[in-house]
């Protein structure tokens, strides 16, 4: 994400909403929401914070949820800080601003999940499955409706690109590959949609899910290197498919294969009977939106400089031999 705000102006803003003299503040170029920034800032008594700006939609449930859930016990979420007022975030210009510890680590593309990340990981979703959510909170969670914005969308930028002259290199390259795969993605979204015809005609069973579980949200840092995760923006009321689908569908960066991921996982999470309906659903629609959100980054825009390049790298990823496309049709064998 690229964001106009200078050093100065995230310092007046933090001191203010949060009552802290800011000395350092330090762009880190990760992640990959281009709605998001992050800054690693130090205090004047050298005390390091995670700071998050987040503009365009928004919803509370993205710091209230975690909050709730960390103050169950599950520590392994980083909760966001407060403000002087007593919110959970502040404002800066057309942004949300929100505080958290710093805590030293790397995702998991970064370094390898150990064996007992696996397991830990599977401890804490099942915590988090399971949590009874306060109504307040609980109502503010989006709730899943099969929609097919993602679908639709990916359509039209299908039926765009047959008519669009494109200045960017990117954008050139990125159109080509789409007019190469288009057969291929027609055929997934229209697998997609019978699928989702299906599981809104299934008993809804619906959990508090994270949603997005892939290798860049699973952070090992603290204490004896523990799993956390500080990234909520959105939670989503949904089967527990929602967040198993990530178990064995080539999002973790693991080196493992599916069998052995689900085998370090699945003996902490406990038992569980998936529906393979959901799972593949999931599976298939988290790619529908993958290429959904880098075709608005790529086609609609030609800013973003290098991160381009490397969004157009992680949009062809998952049409490779043992891709996530690859993944998901072997789950979808019932």
């Amino acid at each position: 994400m690229n964001v106009n705000i200078s050093d100065e102006k995230i310092r007046t803003s933090v001191q203010k909403e949060y009552g802290l003299v800011i000395s350092q503040v330090n762009f880190l170029p990760i992640g990959a929401d281009a709605r998001t920034a992050v800054y690693r800032i130090t205090t004047s008594d050298e005390t390091d914070y995670f700071l998050k700006l987040r503009q365009g939609k928004w919803e509370e449930t993205a710091v209230t949820l975690p909050k709730f859930l960390s103050d169950q016990g599950i520590s392994q979420i980083i909760p966001p800080l407060s403000t002087l007022s007593g919110q959970l975030w502040g404002n800066l210009e057309t942004h949300k601003m929100i505080l958290y510890p710093f805590v030293p680590g790397h995702d998991a593309y970064q370094v390898d999940l150990e064996e007992h990340h696996w397991r830990e990981l599977g401890i804490v979703l099942k915590r988090i499955h399971r949590a009874d959510i306060p109504p307040a909170i609980r109502r503010q969670i989006r709730q899943e409706t099969y929609a097919a914005e993602g679908r639709e969308a990916v359509k039209m930028f299908l039926s765009r690109i047959e008519t669009e002259i494109y200045a960017d290199p990117i954008a050139i390259e990125l159109a080509a590959f789409l007019q190469a795969k288009r057969l291929e993605i027609l055929d997934l979204v229209a697998r997609i949609e019978k699928l989702a015809q299906q599981m809104q005609t299934q008993p809804q069973d619906w959990v508090v899910c994270h949603s997005d579980l892939h290798a860049g949200n699973l952070y090992i840092g603290g204490e004896w290197g523990r799993s956390t995760s500080a990234d909520w923006d959105e939670p989503i009321l949904a089967p527990k498919e929602r967040d198993l689908m990530y178990i064995g569908g080539g999002l973790l960066a693991s080196g493992l294969t599916p069998q052995e991921e689900e085998q370090r996982f699945y003996p902490a999470y406990g038992p569980a009977s998936l529906n393979k309906t959901a799972l593949a659903y999931y599976r298939y629609e988290r790619i529908i939106q993958d290429i959904m959100e880098y075709c608005k980054e790529l086609l609609l825009s030609d800013e973003g400089g290098e991160d381009r390049a490397q969004s157009l790298v992680y949009l062809m990823s998952n049409f490779h031999p043992n891709g996530t496309i690859a993944i998901a049709r072997q789950s979808d064998t019932f």
